[in-house]
């Protein structure tokens, strides 16, 4: 149970776990909250679109239809694994559900069958559509399954929640099948090695090319003999805080990557996110290859000095 994250902090985590986040319209102020409460919320709740098409898929999901006004959820997750802001308070997504579920994802223990329509939903749960058709063969690609994952586990994280506030809509309401075409076990055990640090591969699914030759640093007696070896990129989220970070944030200023307006901290920011994309594209990464999440490959050429904690 927790209160709502603002529009800046949903913003904010979502960015920060490495996400391509574009707000809609007026979606800070885009809500239901004249037809009924906001919050406490309590989870995630994850659907498809039944539709295709990017542009075609926000503007329904911003706008609703006939009978069903929007916003019809939060977020949409497109294609490309890109989030699409389109509501920021009570949506209409999740409808009437089972008390019974909204207990087990309260107590974060194994769902019940969903066998009745008791509970307002729309109150309790963050929502996000996925696009797709929703028939069983429309391709989910990886980005967007990765979306899905790096999603939820940045709004796990903002409230202290584990993998088991986040539900599909098939497993609220009876008679949904969405989200179809991955189960939401499997989604909650990608969710769990994030929040663990272990989710999640960073972007940089490609081999980096050589990277323009620089000079070597020039070495200083001071540092700790060795580097820090790659902790995984579920490690670096908002609430991080570890000597690691600010090790790399000073690398990064000796590659003349750094974007901070204050020193490094050990605290991970959006300052180290910045400078951490600039580096990865300095290696000639692209997209969501250079996401400004740590990678191993890019992660091993910056060299960390051991923080020596």
């Amino acid at each position: 149970m927790a209160k709502p994250l603002s529009a800046g902090k949903l913003v904010e985590v979502l960015r920060a776990e490495g996400l391509t986040v574009h707000e809609v319209r007026n979606w800070r102020r885009h809500n239901r909250n004249s037809k009924g409460p906001w919050g406490p919320v309590n989870g995630v709740m994850i659907h498809h679109t039944a539709s295709s098409g990017t542009e075609g898929s926000v503007n329904l999901c911003y706008e609703g239809r006939s009978g069903l006004p929007g916003p019809l959820c939060h977020g949409v997750i497109d294609k490309k694994g890109h989030v699409h802001l389109v509501g920021n308070g009570r949506a209409n997504h999740a409808g009437l559900g089972d008390r019974e579920v909204l207990r087990a994802v309260v107590n974060e223990s194994k769902l019940p069958a969903d066998n009745d329509t008791d509970t307002d939903g729309n109150r309790h749960f963050y929502g996000f559509e996925c696009v797709n058709l929703g028939n069983g063969k429309d391709e989910w690609p990886a980005a967007q399954k990765e979306a899905v994952e790096r999603v939820s586990a940045a709004i796990c994280r903002a409230h202290g929640w584990s993998e088991r506030s986040v539900i599909g809509h098939k497993e609220w309401q009876p008679g949904k099948v969405d989200p179809r075409g991955f189960t939401m076990d499997g989604m909650r055990k990608r969710i769990a090695q994030r929040l663990r640090g272990e989710g999640g591969g960073g972007g940089e699914t490609k081999p980096a090319p050589d990277p323009e030759p620089k000079p070597k640093p020039r070495p200083k007696p001071e540092q700790p003999v060795g580097h820090e070896e790659f902790p995984g990129s579920g490690f670096f989220h908002v609430g991080q805080s570890h000597p690691m970070i600010e090790a790399m944030g000073v690398r990064l200023v000796e590659e003349d990557c750094g974007r901070y307006d204050v020193g490094p901290s050990p605290e991970w920011s959006d300052a180290d996110r910045k400078s951490y994309q600039l580096w990865q594209q300095r290696l000639r990464f692209k997209g969501k290859d250079a996401d400004g999440i740590p990678g191993k490959v890019s992660w091993d050429l910056l060299k960390v000095p051991k923080s020596g904690r």
